[in-house]
């Protein structure tokens, strides 16, 4: 499980770990707070289950099967923002006085976490805006746009939304600290700097972390190219000088 927040570089690491066809098609496969987009997303809408255990059984089962993509091991991209209504599920799907870990493993088996963090949340922040203003969420290596959700628009400087996407992400990251610390989770930790600067070096050291081998790293095309341009580092200088002003 990757445990993330928006604009950590997630999408890289999937795609990667796709790739090696060994580690499963991590997703975000419970993204959407919602039971009735989760029965959409799985194709099981309109299925007459006589209860919500059932509709639930049948979500994570198709879930289980797609984020394995015929390897031996299921794949899963967690945001902050996305987890508690998937604790809740669980919580349905398996009841009784269980921890989350073992909720978890209850329906997956055993688990190994992934933090990843980016560190410079100005950065973060910047890119999380200008994704949101754009609709441009990520592009090819070659620089064709590999995920747009909106139609193009110019991003427009904004230290106000700036700074509410600093203080948000920043909240949905200890949240993940705080709840490794609760359920004693020791996760491997990857940095976004890191994974940015040597993709194949991280995903090798992941694959090694969920038991893959860890070699097969070295085949894998890179699979996006950062968004980052000129203007991000024109705004991060603004936005730093004004905060910098007394």
């Amino acid at each position: 499980m990757i445990c993330t927040t928006p604009r950590s570089g997630s999408t890289l690491l999937c795609e990667m770990l796709a790739a090696t066809a060994v580690a499963g098609r991590p997703g975000s496969h419970f993204h959407t707070p919602s039971l009735a987009r989760w029965l959409a997303v799985y194709e099981l809408e309109g299925v007459p289950f006589s209860s919500q255990k059932d509709a639930l059984d049948a979500i994570f089962t198709a879930a289980r099967r797609r984020g394995m993509a015929k390897t031996e091991v299921f794949g899963l991209r967690m945001q902050r923002e996305s987890f508690s209504f998937f604790m809740e599920q669980l919580a349905l799907l398996v009841p009784g006085p269980l921890t989350d870990l073992e909720r978890i493993e209850a329906v997956f088996g055993p688990t190994t976490f992934i933090h990843l963090t980016r560190t410079d949340r100005v950065d973060q922040a910047i890119s999380l805006l200008r994704a949101e203003q754009t609709g441009l969420w990520h592009r090819n290596f070659d620089g064709s746009e590999f995920e747009r959700t909106a139609p193009p628009s110019q991003p427009r400087y904004d230290a106000d939304a700036i700074r509410r996407h600093i203080e948000h992400l920043s909240a949905l990251d200890r949240s993940w600290v705080q709840w490794f610390e609760s359920q004693q989770i020791a996760p491997l930790r990857i940095a976004y700097d890191a994974l940015a600067e040597d993709p194949r070096g991280v995903l090798s050291e992941v694959l090694e972390g969920i038991g893959c081998d860890p070699t097969r790293a070295g085949s894998i095309s890179i699979p996006t190219a950062k968004l980052a341009d000129e203007e991000s580092l024109a705004w991060k200088q603004r936005f730093m000088s004004e905060r910098s002003v007394p």
